[in-house]
């Protein structure tokens, strides 16, 4: 079996690589590097680039234990029980309304009980959404899953449409992904280190998967009315994430460090009253994607 120092120390390897990569895609920002302490038990290394391409991004490294607060217990419906959690997470925001914002989060938890599970996965939310390149992400996604199990990217492709879903709105975050919680040796039928070998294969698809979608944005010309729609989809983004995202409510909740967790926030987003796209104008194609069940692969 796998220590969780092993995991811990794994996932910081894979904080350094993915680090590297979009820091030299980005072509003029660098990561800002903050080590903290949680006062019950545990820390992270907190890595924010404003730069060239991305206007704000992280890259989150956490490893945290403790007691389990008992809100968070109830919510996973486990006994009082102290916890050992860690990982990697990711939320980028370009400058340009042509290249997506994109998410990743692969984790391990494990309770004082010995209980463990990895959980993790990565999505997209494209201000305008391109077909080609939803092909293209869903389909590196899908080569990562197909590797481990067939059964992989169907399945965690669906549990991603119905978790990054904004029911207020009812309307997806984006274009989907994959995601995958609570997953262990009898949800899935594999040993520990396979899975930790799949979380950890999803961690090194990222960079590989969003630089390319960052190559391609490049060249897409954009004006004021191009950016007044980000800023609205921004908002979106800022919903889903205040009102819906579990990990959002789990930081807060163990009293991790406030600034790490409201990270994935958008330097700038608005709301408008009541705005409808035009008919026929690429917002409102874009509007039109944003649904569950699209099988882009």
């Amino acid at each position: 079996m796998l220590t969780k120092e092993h995991i811990a120390q794994k996932f910081r390897t894979l904080q350094d690589d993915i680090c590297r990569q979009l820091q030299e895609a980005d072509g003029g920002g660098k990561f800002t590097e903050d080590n903290w302490l949680r006062a019950e038990g545990g820390g992270g290394r907190s890595r924010v680039i404003e730069g060239a391409t991305i206007e704000k991004g992280g890259v989150m490294f956490s490893a945290v234990h403790g007691p389990l607060p008992e809100v968070t217990a109830k919510a996973m419906n486990l006994p009082p029980t102290t916890f050992f959690a860690t990982g990697v997470s990711i939320v980028l925001h370009p400058h340009s309304p042509m290249a997506p914002i994109i998410h990743m989060n692969v984790r391990y938890f494990e309770t004082g009980s010995g209980r463990w599970w990895f959980g993790g996965g990565i999505d997209l939310t494209p201000h305008y959404v391109v077909p080609e390149d939803a092909i293209f992400f869903h389909q590196q996604l899908k080569n990562t899953c197909d590797r481990f199990h067939p059964d992989f990217y169907p399945k965690f492709k669906e549990t991603a449409d119905d978790y990054f879903y904004i029911r207020h709105r009812q309307e997806t975050r984006g274009v989907g992904g994959i995601f995958f919680d609570y997953l262990d040796e009898n949800s899935a039928g594999m040993s520990q280190e396979q899975l930790f070998a799949f979380t950890y294969a999803v961690g090194q698809t990222f960079a590989p998967t969003y630089v390319p979608l960052l190559e391609n944005a490049r060249n897409r010309r954009w004006g004021e009315a191009e950016k007044k729609w980000q800023m609205l989809r921004r908002g979106r983004y800022v919903e889903f994430n205040l009102v819906w995202d579990r990990g959002t409510k789990f930081g807060l909740e163990t009293n991790g460090r406030v600034e790490s967790i409201l990270m994935s926030m958008p330097p700038i987003a608005s709301w408008g009253y009541n705005l409808q796209p035009k008919p026929g104008s690429p917002e409102a194609e874009t509007q039109a994607w944003l649904r569950k069940g699209v099988d882009w692969v």
